[in-house]
């Protein structure tokens, strides 16, 4: 009786391939036609908050002393972020909710991003960009994912998060890459 031809491994390995393709495939379709998360459609309470609450409106121009080129500026007083282009261009301005902690008035750079984690204050945060360090404390750019604006921090507590709402959060991190200079003004 003759014995069956044995397949070469390079064919194994590439049907296996091409199943593995095929089955994430199929997966990602069902997974892009499931549910997909939206922001809190809570309607603000009228009672007054121990936060402050980001504006619309925005100054005309990005504050002296923040440097020159493309830029993130960070007005410590304004609880502000412009992002400012090569041609000293406003991109894009928008208030934050800063931590409990601050960095120095001064010049850092993005030094690396995170996509998504939690947040030393529970929350799922995205858009992460850490700048400085404080007091031992990490500061970074982040947005919460359900869009939520931080509560008051607890008494006694360190963030180091610089909150935005999530349309800001999503313009910043194309904005911000690793090595991206980040202003710091009083």
């Amino acid at each position: 009786m003759p014995v069956p031809a044995r397949l070469p491994s390079w064919a194994w390995t590439s049907g296996l391939t091409v199943g593995a393709i095929a089955a994430v495939t199929v997966l990602a379709v069902q997974a892009d036609k499931g549910p997909h998360p939206t922001a809190s459609s809570a309607k603000p309470s009228s009672s007054v908050s121990a936060q402050p609450t980001p504006t619309a409106s925005a100054p005309a121009r990005v504050p002296d002393g923040s440097g020159t080129g493309r830029r993130i500026v960070y007005s410590l007083g304004e609880k502000r972020v412009w992002m400012v282009d090569a041609s000293e261009a406003t991109r894009r301005t928008f208030t934050v909710w800063p931590g409990t902690v601050s960095p120095d008035p001064g010049s850092y750079t993005i030094s690396s991003r995170n996509e998504a984690t939690t947040g030393s204050d529970g929350v799922q945060i995205e858009h992460i960009m850490y700048f400085a360090a404080q007091d031992g404390v990490s500061v970074a750019f982040s947005n919460a994912v359900d869009g939520s604006s931080p509560p008051p921090a607890a008494s006694g507590g360190k963030t180091g998060g610089v909150r935005m709402k999530k349309a800001d959060g999503t313009a910043l991190w194309a904005f911000g890459t690793v090595g991206t200079t980040v202003a710091v003004v009083r």
